[in-house]
């Protein structure tokens, strides 16, 4: 199962991530989410986890709880809109066309 962990600490290592959710069962892949350009975290991640009853352990488990100052939102993650969503659009309506 692939999970949403939002509000994530700027300072939050993948390793830290991986750490939290191996105490509820098997960590395939944690992944925080970084800015293209300046590197920095974004402040949310993914974590796949093969087990889905340990992975709503984790879920119930952690959403709300403090890690390294922030409260996660955790929950499962849903798949992009097609097309990619809400992204761009002749720059919101500034300027003449």
């Amino acid at each position: 199962m692939n999970i949403y962990v939002g509000n994530l600490s700027f300072n939050l290592t993948e390793d830290e991530l991986r750490a939290a959710f191996q105490a509820f069962g098997t960590v395939e892949k944690a992944a925080i989410i970084t800015d293209k350009m300046s590197g920095q975290s974004r402040g949310f991640g993914f974590v796949e986890m093969p087990n889905k009853d340990e992975a709503v352990k984790a879920i119930e488990s952690l959403n709300g709880k403090d890690l390294k100052g922030r409260n996660l939102k955790v929950n499962e993650a849903q798949p992009r809109p097609a097309g990619g969503g809400n992204r761009g659009g002749f720059g919101g309506g500034r300027g003449r066309y």
